[in-house]
């Protein structure tokens, strides 16, 4: 079963099965209550929230795919996640052969984690009910750093919705996130590997190696994240493990606006980009003893 597509790295050889593309459409919009089939963009889904003047996804706005990919992911970016709005989502149960419906508390959500993800072959994402906000045309509060900074304002306070959005829109076009044919920096699966959680333990391994490496003063990146888990960036380490913006020299390289993508420079085969995932993988391995997991869902290959 296939969204958009856009978060999938396929063997070179293909995959050898029947491939069905969930295509279905349709949003229906009562009060704050916003309810779309799976088969909808994502990113027009967020430009019809913003334009009925409806705050809690329009950070999550220029993510490429289906609405319906959404929840499997629990996609997430600049300080939102769907898990803070989903509700319900409609599914077809492959076990039982029947359509249910699912709470969010039943959902399983975690960081880039959910029940359907963990189950692939079980459930089929039919629909999706989300409970945004009417917060008279302004933006939830801001939650990301980086987004305040741009928009001049602080953690926790609003912003014009429309604003809100372009400004995201811009965030992730400045690192290539946001699809240019003329731009080989944009032809990724987009992150190309989640941002790792550590337990104490590891955590304190990492930062030893951390220091031994780049000096007793640094300060890796460190998010709680709930459970005992502390969260680091992905970013940081692959930066830090010397494979910087524009690393590479073949058909395959590291994006030269975001060391998170891994780029087509216009005739990489998927093992020529698997290749530098396993560069990166062991590199970061060998400086901080943390292993990186890829983002992207892999068809018929593997790190």
């Amino acid at each position: 079963m296939i969204g958009g597509g856009s978060n999938l790295v396929i063997g070179d050889k293909g995959f050898d099965g029947t491939a069905l593309r969930v295509a279905t459409s349709g949003r229906t919009l009562e009060g704050t209550r916003l309810e779309v089939a799976a088969g909808e963009d994502w990113g027009e889904t967020v430009a019809a929230s913003v334009a009925a003047g409806l705050a809690g996804i329009e950070c999550l706005a220029g993510i490429p795919g289906s609405a319906g990919a959404t929840p499997i992911q629990n996609v997430g970016a600049y300080g939102q996640e769907v898990a803070q709005r989903v509700t319900e989502v409609l599914a077809y149960d492959r076990a039982c052969g029947t359509t249910v419906t699912v709470p969010a508390a039943e959902c399983g959500f975690a960081y880039r984690w959910s029940r359907f993800k963990a189950e692939p072959e079980r459930w089929i994402v039919l629909r999706v009910r989300f409970a945004l906000e009417d917060a008279g045309g302004l933006s939830a509060p801001v939650r990301y750093a980086e987004t305040a900074r741009v928009l001049g304002v602080g953690t926790g306070e609003r912003v014009p919705l429309a604003t809100a959005r372009d400004t995201v829109l811009r965030l992730r076009a400045g690192k290539g996130m946001v699809l240019d044919p003329e731009d080989h920096d944009t032809w990724s699966a987009g992150s190309f590997f989640t941002n790792p959680l550590l337990t104490e333990a590891e955590f304190a391994a990492f930062l030893a190696k951390a220091r031994a490496r780049l000096g007793a003063d640094v300060a890796p990146p460190a998010f709680p994240a709930g459970e005992g888990l502390t969260k680091t960036s992905a970013a940081w380490l692959i930066d830090k493990a010397g494979f910087t913006k524009g690393y590479g020299n073949g058909a395959a390289r590291i994006s030269t606006k975001h060391t998170l993508a891994l780029t087509n420079r216009g005739a990489a085969s998927t093992e020529d980009l698997l290749a530098l995932a396993r560069e990166v993988v062991a590199g970061v391995r060998d400086a901080f003893g943390v292993e990186l997991v890829n983002e992207p869902v892999m068809v018929g290959v593997g790190l």
